[in-house]
């Protein structure tokens, strides 16, 4: 992704009419303290990163610095939220979810996103975005599955390869209770490096320097929009970045994706303000704007729990969501194992669901290290008063979303650590644009110990395979996931392996595998990656930026 907007070519034309923001504050009571007179009531509804997860389930919170876990979720309860609040400002709400609904669920990847089409086409949503993971089944299918939702989807930076157009308008302009609002879209253009190369074949992805300023020129001066959105699916560092550049100049809100940060207050940069909503269909981003005049006067931001008990599942969405699982729900609720501890994401550095993984990955290939990407998918399985959860088929679609055969190569110590480097770079670069995903990758007969905060190329500061140090000259054998279209040479994104081969299994087979041998695990965070600067646990890669994940 490159957003070096010293690569803009500035236009002379001014930017006119920018909306302002405003200086008055929320009472904390839903009340404002602008004058009623010509005011009016703008309401933003955002959902972001569903990830399939169409019935309610299972949510991680931080509460007085203790995990806790909640049941939240589901689309219809999602949807008995939309009605509610479009009930109290009628003819004044906009909804838009911002990418990655189509995988993440077994309902999802067994259905190529199917299941997920008649659903959102039952919902009360304005226009939706595209995801990094819309291309997950190819495409074609990710066109085909878009346009059956029979609601407007923008996009800015999606091109067909074969034919250079845009493949979908790169805005839309809502204009309710006299007052002119524009949304303009981007998804990451990193979605090739990101995915598997081969799910993008056939789209060109661009950079926002492509038309970012001349898009904001356009809605700003010739359509007269008052009051302009950014919805982007680019991760909250890169949404930061894009909020502090002078470019920006014109864009009142970032709604950004794609990284499943609760943001439960607007961060408030340079140029625009930025929120995103969380993951999961847990949250949805609520902001009232008060607009006089075509000026935000004063505006309430509020992170929405979807709590099942206070949003009863409407019964339309509801009855669409049992008749797109129904085909699939003997298989997804197949029992393979248990767990006596909760497994879940989020944490930056460990956790014990991935520990879990490659612990299998290396248990069934004999490798020295065994790795997986730092995904922050899957909702929490979490023991009941027994003692204990089932971890079910489901639950391993939930975990891994893309069921790729395993692959192992060899690697030296020289290239593991070279490799170690540049992961955590990516994790932790000073510099925006130089991060990559959010989590530290993951991996079992390994034991690492760094530092965030060093400069690239001096983070790692002990490695150890087998308990042994690293040894620079010898090489080790790695096993990982394949990465459908990636060079053979390439394991979890380590070049110049050795030896590749794809095994004739794939990480879910691994996991029956193992699930059926231990019956019940008991998987724990032992220590195996240890960062040294940061206090533990590390819930968000955001330095510097007054925002705590909770």
């Amino acid at each position: 992704m490159k957003l070096n907007f010293k690569r803009f070519i500035l236009s002379t034309l001014p930017v006119m009419g920018l909306a302002a923001f405003s200086s008055c504050q929320n009472t904390g009571k839903g009340e404002t303290t602008a004058s009623n007179a010509g005011i009016e009531t703008i309401t933003i509804l955002q959902t972001a990163d569903i990830h399939g997860q169409l019935m309610p389930h299972q949510e991680m919170f931080v509460e007085n610095g203790a995990f806790v876990f909640k049941e939240r979720g589901g689309m219809a309860h999602i949807q008995t939220l939309f009605k509610q609040v479009k009930a109290e400002n009628p003819g004044g709400t906009v909804i838009v979810d911002g990418g990655d609904l189509i995988q993440g669920s077994a309902v999802a990847a067994m259905s190529e996103g199917d299941a997920i089409a008649p659903v959102i086409k039952a919902m009360d949503y304005d226009f939706l975005i595209p995801g990094n993971w819309e291309v997950i089944f190819g495409s074609q299918k990710m066109r085909s599955i878009l346009a059956s939702y029979g609601k407007p989807v923008v996009c800015a930076n999606i091109y067909d390869e074969a034919s250079s157009e845009m493949l979908y308008p790169p805005y839309i302009i809502k204009e309710m209770k006299g007052v002119k609002l524009g949304f303009i879209s981007y998804n990451d253009p990193e979605v090739p490096v990101r995915q598997n190369p081969v799910f993008s074949k056939g789209l060109i992805f661009k950079g926002l320097e492509n038309n970012l300023q001349p898009l904001i020129k356009e809605l700003k001066v010739e359509k007269g929009v008052d009051i302009l959105f950014l919805v982007t699916h680019l991760g909250i560092s890169k949404q930061i970045y894009l909020a502090d550049q002078p470019e920006m100049e014109g864009v009142d809100f970032v709604l950004g994706n794609d990284t499943h940060e609760r943001i439960r207050k607007p961060l408030k940069r340079k140029y625009a303000q930025v929120v995103e909503p969380g993951g999961f269909g847990s949250f949805v981003g609520r902001l009232d704007l008060q607009v006089k005049d075509g000026k935000i006067v004063d505006q309430r931001y509020e992170l929405i729990d979807v709590d099942p008990k206070k949003y009863p599942a409407d019964p339309v969405v509801q009855k669409i969501v049992d008749e797109q699982i129904a085909p699939y729900k003997k298989q997804m609720d197949r029992v393979l194992g248990h767990t006596t501890e909760p497994l879940y994401r989020y944490l930056v550095v460990e956790n014990a669901l991935d520990n879990m993984i490659t612990d299998a990955v290396r248990w069934k290939t004999g490798a020295d290290i065994a790795i997986s990407n730092g995904f922050r998918f899957g909702t929490p399985i979490v023991p009941d008063a027994s003692g204990k959860a089932p971890i079910t088929y489901s639950d391993i679609w939930n975990m891994l979303p893309v069921n790729e055969n395993v692959k192992t190569g060899k690697a030296t110590g020289q290239q593991i650590q070279n490799w170690m480097e540049q992961e955590l770079h990516n994790v932790f670069a000073e510099k925006p644009l130089e991060r990559f995903g959010g989590w530290v990758i993951r991996f079992s007969g390994m034991e690492l110990t760094f530092k965030a905060n060093a400069p690239k190329g001096e983070r790692v500061q002990s490695i150890t395979v087998g308990g042994k140090p690293l040894d620079l000259k010898r090489e080790y054998t790695m096993a990982a996931c394949r990465r459908t279209g990636e060079p053979d040479h390439v394991l979890c994104r380590m070049p110049n392996t050795k030896d590749p081969k794809v095994l004739d299994y794939t990480v879910h087979d691994v996991m029956e595998e193992y699930l059926k041998m231990n019956g019940t695990v008991s998987p724990k965070i032992d220590g195996r990656a240890n960062v040294l600067d940061l206090e533990s646990p590390v819930l968000s890669q955001l330095p510097n930026v007054d925002y705590t994940f909770r």
